[in-house]
């Protein structure tokens, strides 16, 4: 495959929310968004690499199994939402070739034959792949969150690119659960006003600007634990000197929440 793939940054929603039909229709914009990435990508990928911020490890692990099975980490949804099956194949060779990658540039990793598929990843996957004809990896983000690991990592993807893997950090550009509806509309706002322009700066000023996230309005308020943003890191990483392009963006989900969603290359 000769097609340098793009690579993402994905605001993910909310628990099993593509199975929810009134999350759903709340979430409309971004199951759009979503089920664009196959014709914006162009060609079936080889795989998918997703880093999710609902996996998160000592350091960059990386799921192995053939055959992953599923994470149900949220709580309070219908039962049946602890039934879902996302059956996308895993990509244990891919991941061999992610070890060699991340132990080349002195990341630390480990192969992980037991981890399932996380919401992070089989609630957008739902979306983008329906089929679940794609086969799918996952990377974990690491403890500590530090912005110029998580570039690294990108850095150290970034040739999977040329050969036919995605790339995709799924989190969310504001993820505080104790606050949403009419209080997170003008921080999250803020917040995503500095994102975007953050995102359309030169590349070294865009990487630079990433480092020091905690600077931004609202930071804190938006993401009081940024494992929903880290992701972003790992995206821009892989595509450090490429164009940023909005892919998604909404002023009113969850009741007040602005969001974006975006594309690199």
């Amino acid at each position: 495959m000769t097609t340098r793939m793009p690579t993402y940054f994905i605001s993910h929603g909310g628990g099993p929310w593509p199975w929810l039909p009134d999350m759903r229709q709340m979430l409309k914009s971004l199951e759009v968004s979503l089920a664009n990435m196959p014709a914006e990508i162009g060609v079936k990928p080889r795989a998918i690499l997703m880093v999710s911020g609902h996996w998160e490890e000592d350091d960059f692990a990386i799921m192995s199994n053939p055959a992953p099975g599923m994470v149900y980490d949220y709580g309070g949804f219908p039962a049946f939402t602890y039934q879902i099956k996302y059956s996308a194949p895993g990509a244990p060779e891919i991941a061999k070739r992610v070890a060699e990658l991340l132990t080349k540039a002195g990341l630390p990793t480990h192969l992980d034959p037991e981890r399932g598929y996380d919401h992070g990843t089989f609630a957008p996957m739902q979306v983008m792949y329906p089929n679940a004809d794609v086969p799918l990896l996952q990377v974990a983000i690491r403890h500590g969150y530090d912005p110029e690991e998580h570039l690294a990592l990108g850095r150290a993807l970034a040739p999977l690119r040329d050969e036919g893997v995605v790339i995709v950090g799924s989190g969310l550009s504001y993820h505080n659960l104790r606050l949403f509806g009419p209080g997170a509309k003008e921080p999250s706002a803020a917040f995503d006003a500095w994102l975007d322009e953050a995102m359309n700066a030169d590349p070294k000023t865009r990487v630079e600007k990433l480092k020091a996230w905690e600077q931004a309005p609202a930071a804190r308020i938006c993401h009081p634990r940024e494992d929903h943003l880290i992701p972003l890191m790992t995206a821009i990483g892989a595509a450090e000197n490429e164009k940023a392009t909005r892919v998604y963006h909404d002023k009113n989900v969850f009741g007040g929440v602005t969001a974006s969603s975006y594309k690199f290359g």
